[in-house]
């Protein structure tokens, strides 16, 4: 399988499909993380929101945004958010799967929905609402060169986890922090988790009885690491 295959048959495993969708206890949004192959390397589009906007202005984030009644689902939501911001049709996005929805800083149940575009994509940002949009190799969210992580303030769980990116082609440097870090982190250790559990689980057949046993506990460790309110 070629990267693209093999990345969608890691993450389809854990589609939670509409489980969440229509829970009444908190306001809807969606995010949607934009995944493409760019020279062999697996990529995502991000968003730099523009300073005129009244929540997370000037924040690096993927596009997104809060449910309206029209939407039937949690994917609508993020496919109409998405083109809407940066002009991407929602027929040129592969949906791969839902990921667990998120608590954010504005009280929000925020649903990450992940799906591939075309590398030829050409975004066409909103200026009302994004300013510039970037690629973002993801492996870059599973290395420690400029990555930092802390415990957040009261009332938060987890740690915060924060990247300054310089991308190349532009030479501006975006800070990636906060729910969006959390999201990027969480797909790149899953997309890396089928190589992980290969790998260890034939190294360490002592302490687990099987490849299942192995995954279930490298699932737990990302949640434990990742889990956060923010």
């Amino acid at each position: 399988m070629d990267i693209k295959e093999e990345t969608t048959a890691i993450l389809k495993r854990f589609d939670i499909g509409n489980k969440f969708s229509n829970l009444p206890v908190l306001p809807k949004a969606s995010v949607l993380i934009p995944l493409f192959v760019k020279n062999g390397e697996l990529c995502t589009l991000m968003t730099l929101r523009s300073k005129e906007l009244r929540t997370s202005a000037g924040e690096v984030c993927f596009p997104g945004g809060k449910r309206d009644p029209s939407d039937r689902d949690d994917v609508d939501t993020a496919l109409r958010e998405a083109e809407e911001e940066i002009g991407l049709p929602p027929d040129a996005v592969q949906v791969v799967c839902r990921l667990f929805p998120v608590i954010n800083k504005n009280g929000l149940l925020v649903t990450p929905v992940v799906g591939f575009i075309e590398e030829s994509f050409c975004p066409c940002p909103n200026p009302a609402e994004v300013s510039t949009v970037f690629t973002v190799p993801l492996d870059f969210f599973t290395s420690k060169k400029d990555h930092f992580a802390a415990h957040g303030a009261a009332g938060m769980v987890g740690l915060l986890h924060s990247f300054y990116f310089v991308d190349p082609d532009s030479g501006s440097q975006y800070h990636i922090w906060g729910l969006t870090a959390m999201l990027a982190i969480l797909v790149a250790a899953l997309k890396a988790l089928h190589k992980t559990i290969s790998t260890v689980s034939s190294l360490l057949p002592h302490m687990y009885k099987s490849h299942e046993a192995w995954k279930k506990h490298f699932q737990q460790k990302i949640i434990n690491k990742l889990t956060i309110h923010w």
